[in-house]
């Protein structure tokens, strides 16, 4: 076995290195780079409205269904208002909170989840392995859409409702991924190596299977982040996702549908919204899996060429 010289660096200097490779590599991709201008953008706005720094967000009826573009009055009402007259802009920001907040959520809940029923099901087989794997297809027996509307239908439209409905049915998709990878990696040299020096099935999942598995993963979470999304302002969009008072992109959707002939700005910028951020989601997904594949490294180096 060959040692690079990077090998012997201190573990700092080859994490610097490594983070100053992935920042070349994403200013190679100018649509990554795009897409992380956009998150960025909504991320901070989500930390400002945090923090109060926008404004309440009050009712004003001498501003009802004001138009977007007057520039002439608070910046807060440049996108135009609502139907009571409360600034789309600060809306729209209110909205970003729970719609990426419940799609965070909802991935990690089923990422952490998926994966680990996914490792044991591959590791050990058997009875358990079989199990995991029939629960899987029972659920992906059903549409995705149907078993979300027939859940909240049954347990009522809540928050906590709509995270359960949307992790359990997505699932199955890490379970099944996390599982291949495992019969895979399980078969490997190091894990054999593993087993004759004494590690026992916990330490060889936590220390080699677990991190070998990972990158895999977490770009399958980066692709289900938008449809997560998507899935949430469609519920959201039937008047089973979230509830007024409570706001997200989805609603405002449904809220503006029957003033596009008079007011078309209360549904276009909130589709807007969900568009470009499930569309920054889905690139910068693409480009965290060219990253984390040494064989598709090359399209990196065509790029800035």
């Amino acid at each position: 076995m060959t040692s690079t010289s990077a090998d012997f660096l201190p573990a700092r200097e080859r994490r610097s290195r490594r983070i100053l490779w992935f920042m070349r590599a994403l200013a190679g991709d100018p649509m990554a780079v795009a897409a992380t201008i956009w998150l960025l953008i909504v991320v901070l706005a989500i930390l400002a409205d945090a923090s109060s720094l926008l404004g309440e967000n009050r009712i004003s009826l001498k501003a009802r269904n004001l138009p977007p573009f007057e520039f002439g009055q608070s910046w807060t009402l440049w996108l135009g208002a609502d139907a009571l007259g409360r600034p789309l802009l600060v809306r729209l920001i209110e909205a970003a909170s729970t719609t990426i907040g419940i799609a965070l959520v909802t991935v990690l809940t089923g990422l952490i989840g998926g994966t680990l029923l996914g490792v044991i099901a591959g590791y050990f087989g058997g009875i358990i392995g079989n199990l995991v794997m029939r629960i899987c297809d029972i659920i992906l027996g059903f549409p995705t859409l149907l078993v979300a509307l027939f859940g909240l239908y049954l347990f009522g439209p809540s928050v906590g409702n709509l995270i359960i409905v949307l992790a359990v049915t997505r699932m199955p998709a890490y379970i099944r991924v996390a599982r291949a990878e495992t019969l895979e990696v399980r078969e490997r040299l190091f894990v054999d190596a593993a087993r004759v020096f004494g590690g026992g099935p916990v330490w060889i999942l936590r220390k080699h299977i677990l991190p070998s598995v990972a990158p895999t993963m977490l770009t399958l979470a980066s692709v289900n982040l938008a449809m997560v999304m998507l899935f949430e302002s469609g519920l959201s969009y039937l008047g089973l996702g979230i509830q007024p008072p409570a706001v997200s992109w989805g609603l405002m959707v449904a809220q503006g549908q029957g003033y596009l002939s008079s007011a078309w700005w209360l549904g276009f910028f909130p589709g807007l919204a969900v568009m470009l951020t499930t569309m920054s989601f889905n690139l910068l997904a693409n480009w965290f899996r060219i990253v984390n594949d040494p064989s598709q490294h090359w399209r990196l180096v065509s790029r800035r060429r």
